[in-house]
């Protein structure tokens, strides 16, 4: 059963995380919204996945944000308590800084559960499905891709476009076409110009209006002008290959089935992010002691550079991994062993442990 005190405790660590992990979490968002807007406004994102890419990319985040968003939440927590001199009052009653990590465990195990989920299963799923998104994107660029008064070329047609002008509804305006045919080069030169989609889901017809068509081989004299009022000409979208995922974007079961120092960091990185939520929660409890009326961010500094050193560590260990400097069973287990030693030694430090096992001697 949760005492008064421990949901005291709770209610201010979770509401904490909330708050900090909805900021950050905004704060990533925004920055992503106006990359994705970017690449709408260039063409290689289609409109209508703005908001996909968004939520996948959410996904993505959160497997970061909800550790590190869980430090921060507790060492917030933890400083009002001491700035207003709430966490002295109870250690008077015999409820010790250990003492947090009971109400803490109710939140800690279901955010580490989920963050295992977001690690091993959703995040790689999110991750293929945003490159897939790319791709697909890619294949279907329509006309919305040209950009006014720059030539457009497209490898896999054989075509180059010029556009001076793109309407809101999608036409183009003042067009410039050449292409390779059979018979030697093509160029097109029309008013306007318009997309329109054939029953072959494969297929597309860029309809021109009211211009001059220009055929022939360069070099010589035979070249045939036609004035045309329209002018469709069919265009076979580019066939889909599957791309060759990387491991971060494999599935965590294709990971295990894969033989390679990449695949095998990368499944120690995924395990890692978990178990990195559950060592950073115990190290935040001692971490986040201060003096009283020092401040809830006193201690906020020497938190975030310990989060850093640690998931840099993580990084390099990784690194190190996929290069083979750091043998397959060693893994990424180093890393989480120091921080959690480290942990533990500072708690055995605050709860004076160190002082009954290594007591001074009197002087003489």
């Amino acid at each position: 059963m949760f005492r008064i005190l421990d949901r005291y405790i709770f209610r201010e660590i979770a509401q904490s995380w909330l708050a900090v992990t909805m900021v950050l979490l905004a704060i990533l968002l925004t920055n992503q919204f106006a990359r994705v807007l970017g690449d709408v406004a260039k063409g290689k994102l289609p409109k209508d996945a703005i908001f996909q890419i968004i939520g996948l990319t959410a996904v993505q985040y959160l497997t970061i944000l909800v550790p590190i968003g869980l430090f921060l939440a507790i060492m917030l927590a933890l400083g009002r308590l001491y700035r207003d001199s709430e966490m002295p009052a109870m250690m008077a009653c015999r409820v010790g800084p250990v003492d947090i990590y009971r109400p803490l465990s109710f939140l800690l195990l279901p955010l580490a559960l989920a963050v295992g989920w977001l690690s091993m299963e959703i995040g790689p799923m999110a991750l293929t499905e945003v490159e897939r998104v790319g791709v697909e994107a890619r294949r279907q660029a329509d006309l919305s891709s040209i950009e006014p008064g720059r030539f457009t070329s497209d490898s896999s047609q054989g075509a180059v476009v010029y556009a001076e002008n793109v309407s809101v509804a999608g036409e183009i305006e003042k067009v410039f076409l050449q292409r390779q045919t059979e018979k030697g080069v093509e160029v097109v030169i029309a008013e306007r110009g318009e997309q329109i989609d054939s029953d072959d889901p494969n297929k597309r017809f860029f309809v021109l209006h009211d211009g001059r068509r220009y055929e022939g081989v360069p070099g010589t004299t035979q070249f045939r002008v036609m004035e045309f009022a329209e002018h469709g000409i069919p265009y076979q979208l580019p066939s889909i290959e599957e791309p060759d995922l990387e491991p971060r974007a494999m599935l965590t079961a294709d990971l295990l089935k894969t033989n390679s120092a990449d695949a095998r960091a990368e499944l120690h990185w995924r395990v890692g992010i978990p178990l990195a939520t559950v060592v950073l929660a115990i190290l935040a409890v001692p971490l986040s002691r201060s003096q009283p009326r020092q401040g809830r961010y006193g201690r906020l500094a020497i938190g975030l550079l310990v989060f850093i050193i640690y998931f840099n560590l993580l990084s390099a260990g990784k690194a190190w991994l996929e290069q083979g400097v750091v043998p397959a069973w060693v893994g990424l287990w180093w890393v989480h062993g120091i921080m959690l030693f480290a942990a533990f030694w500072l708690l055995a430090l605050h709860n004076g442990l160190w002082r009954r096992i290594f007591p001074r001697r009197p002087r003489k």
